[in-house]
């Protein structure tokens, strides 16, 4: 796709957002429960966002970049030409069923490629109204909407896809990468774990207390980088306890009961949480109602079940500290995120030096995500390549080399046959 075309269908796509807005919310609503406001700030917002700066930038990054030339391919030109893998595969999962599906497919487009997009079947209302916008807004083919279940993502997988991008669990983004290999398919897997949050060494716990019940709550705690579990120095516990009380009730009053509090997604999941919290030491909340379960913090048993698999609700399990080195024996894997509150540099360095994670923000949580300009993505197990604003375009572009030599004149010295004249003078160039 040349330019213009690129351009016309971000406009496009974000008039369509904009018009459907309120269909958006309510989908969000009727799939997870999400207020209005939760709706905009965490999934419509964040797609308008992207788009606005993907279209005040793209004739920029579109451009062939002229790259430095070196003594071996002197005299010539040297080129990186942006082009589009060709089609792409966008795998969204059921937690922000409208920002997974569009933030990805955003870059996709400002990068020319055509796109197959298998939103969740978990999120049925979102789904339609995702189909409708893109319908909407592309043509010929351009982007593609494939609905199902596990049985068509499979099938989807054994197509060959010039890059497939995909969200979701570490277990089935094992699947999807194996899939890639057998065309030998380049990805990117944006997957989740166990994020802790840390808090050592913190003068405003009020304000800390805060942040981390807002990450964890966002959503009801379903989000890939909530604070999954809570690491405290052990003097701070109580405190932390009553400030966290007094966040929630800020919120929601009575989250179980309000309207801005959202629920679990299915049953399953719903069941599955419950199991998590049994024969556990609750100190905090706990009540449960209709597929909600309010915000709670519970001591965890030795090997308990809920410190050894992604939590992805509104449970925090709390540990106590008494240094930051103990830190170590509970960030078992390198996390999607890690959340840091303290007043010490040195603390703060310690942690940028030695957890080795997708990212960090500190004295916050979850903000990291909405800066376009530092990319977000995992490392190890939580994950393989980046996106956000440029690095979306990069994404889902190969940056193809290309050099222009000049026969203005030739240097013999790389023919053969080999003499010790040519390779001296080879020496002097390649060392």
């Amino acid at each position: 796709m040349i330019y213009q075309e690129r351009k016309n269908y971000l406009e496009k796509l974000k008039k369509s957002i904009k018009n459907h807005e309120n269909d958006i919310k309510k989908a969000l609503y009727d799939d997870l429960g999400k207020s209005k406001q939760e709706s905009y700030m965490t999934e419509i917002g964040v797609v308008l966002s992207e788009i606005s700066y993907m279209i005040k930038n793209l004739k920029k990054w579109m451009k062939p970049k002229r790259i430095k030339a070196t003594l071996t391919t002197f005299p010539s030109k040297s080129y990186l030409f942006p082009e589009p893998y060709g089609k792409v595969l966008i795998m969204a999962p059921w937690n922000y069923p409208f920002q997974l599906v569009f933030a990805p497919l955003v870059g996709a487009i400002a990068a020319g490629n055509l796109v197959v997009v298998k939103p969740s079947e978990y999120a049925p209302h979102t789904e339609k109204i995702v189909k409708t916008i893109i319908n909407e807004v592309f043509e010929n083919n351009t982007v593609e909407v494939v609905s199902g279940d596990r049985v068509i993502s499979n099938r989807l997988l054994d197509e060959r896809f010039d890059y497939i991008f995909f969200t979701g669990s570490e277990k089935v983004g094992k699947i999807v990468m194996e899939k890639a290999s057998k065309h030998l398919t380049p990805l990117t897997l944006e997957l989740g774990g166990k994020s802790p949050a840390i808090v050592i060494n913190q003068k405003d716990l009020r304000l800390a207390a805060k942040r981390i019940a807002f990450g964890k709550l966002i959503n009801a705690g379903q989000t890939c980088i909530a604070p999954d579990y809570l690491l405290i120095e052990e003097t701070l516990v109580n405190d932390f306890i009553k400030y966290f009380d007094e966040a929630v009730k800020s919120f929601y009053i009575d989250p179980i009961f309000s309207f801005d509090y959202p629920k679990i997604i299915t049953d399953t999941h719903y069941q599955r949480l419950l199991k998590l919290m049994e024969n556990q030491e609750i100190i905090y909340g706990g009540s449960i109602s209709q597929n909600k379960i309010g915000p709670t913090i519970l001591i965890p048993n030795e090997n308990s079940e809920i410190m050894n698999e992604e939590i992805f609700g509104p449970i925090l399990p709390m540990i106590k500290i008494k240094n930051i080195e103990e830190i170590h024996n509970y960030i078992k894997e390198k996390p999607l995120a890690t959340y840091l509150f303290t007043d010490d540099k040195k603390i703060r360095d310690y942690i940028i030096k030695n957890v080795s994670t997708g990212g960090i923000t500190i004295n916050d949580t979850l903000m990291h995500f909405s800066n376009h300009h530092l990319g977000f993505g995992g490392v190890g197990k939580s994950g393989m390549g980046k996106y956000h604003g440029k690095h979306s375009f990069d994404t889902f572009t190969h940056y193809k080399p290309v050099l222009i030599k000049s026969n203005k004149f030739d240097i013999n010295s790389r023919y053969l046959p080999s003499d010790e004249k040519k390779e001296r003078f080879i020496k002097r160039i390649l060392k």
